[in-house]
């Protein structure tokens, strides 16, 4: 038996995607269809939710994107420039096959899913990010470019002071070290979240770099989504804020989405080790595995998140198309 592939309504549907969404181990909270129809509207894209059955088992999940300017026609996952966390392609059931199964399981998923790309939107250009997808070669062989991005991981295991210890000279220092009355670090509401996104764009602006998430898509994605599903990670001195890091939780890993940005202020406080440390810390304590610091590609920024002792992690951009279109399509973004 081969596996079909159908899409979803994002509406009427929600309820049984969401149930897959969280029995599949390759997903987060943006896989969820609150988030992905927020993404949709932010980006004024289509969003079709692809879905592979075995039968009337669920194997695999991959939403996607459409996207149509002027001339252009895109499929994208996540969608374009909506700077969320990953998406592209996930499995299910398939911890429990062996290698050979697995194998076909998988190729027959995706090329499936590639016929319905082709069928119903004939992309001129297609990306895809897949980051907890590891078996990417049906990609390769249907003809897409694969490269290879680069993330860091902590490992949360074993005890705090052990975590701690793992930690470079001067980040333990940093930690042990600061003036415990100085600041407070805790979780945030939702005016805090777009406090960290201002930040974030504030530091982008300065070094001249575009910086396309909008607040209010923060917002929303905070509120739409699951209690704990985006975790707005705070630091204030004498009550005002001077830092903060979102971080999106699935069932096992916290991810490092945004802020962290060197902070705009004199005060002499290691503000981002203590945020990180925070932020392990309390996943560790609530039996977390992992702390995806999302991003290893920027050596100056490389740096800074080396001195946790992550390990090194690789996900793939998945592409196929007319070289340079998404900087085309980068500049619809910026005048839409």
């Amino acid at each position: 038996m081969g596996v079909e592939v159908t899409a979803l309504d994002p509406w009427t549907d929600a309820d049984e995607w969401n149930r897959y969404v969280e029995r599949s181990d390759g997903t987060n909270p943006f896989y969820r269809a609150e988030a992905l129809r927020l993404q949709a509207d932010d980006t004024d894209s289509t969003l079709h939710l692809l879905t592979g059955f075995k039968g009337q088992e669920a194997v695999g999940l991959f939403p996607v994107f459409e996207y149509n300017k002027g001339p252009i026609t895109g499929a994208f996952s996540p969608a374009p420039f909506s700077w969320s966390c990953y998406l592209g392609p996930s499995l299910l059931n398939v911890a429990k096959l062996k290698q050979r199964k697995a194998d076909r399981r998988t190729k027959r998923f995706v090329e499936g899913s590639l016929e319905w790309i082709e069928e119903a939107i004939s992309p001129v250009y297609s990306k895809f990010v897949a980051a907890e997808f590891d078996d990417v070669r049906p990609f390769t062989w249907a003809g897409y470019n694969v490269e290879p991005g680069y993330t860091y991981v902590v490992e949360l295991e074993d005890d705090e002071e052990t975590l701690l210890k793992r930690f470079s000279s001067d980040a333990r220092n940093n930690v042990r070290n600061a003036d415990a009355d100085a600041y407070v670090i805790e979780e945030g509401d939702n005016d805090d979240v777009e406090r960290i996104v201002d930040q974030v764009a504030n530091r982008y602006e300065n070094q001249g770099r575009a910086f396309h998430l909008n607040p209010a898509f923060a917002r929303s994605i905070h509120t739409v989504l699951p209690d704990g599903s985006i975790r707005p990670y705070v630091c204030r001195v004498d009550g005002e804020f001077v830092g903060g890091i979102l971080v999106v939780e699935s069932e096992t890993t916290r991810y490092r989405w945004q802020g962290g940005v060197k902070p705009d202020t004199e005060i002499d406080l290691p503000i981002n080790d203590l945020l990180d440390w925070h932020v392990m810390r309390d996943g560790l304590r609530d039996g977390l595995d992992r702390y995806d610091l999302v991003g290893a590609g920027v050596p100056s920024i490389n740096r800074y998140k080396a001195k946790f002792n992550p390990r090194l992690e690789l996900h793939y951009e998945i592409t196929s198309g007319a070289f340079g279109l998404d900087l085309l399509i980068d500049q619809y973004q910026k005048h839409r």
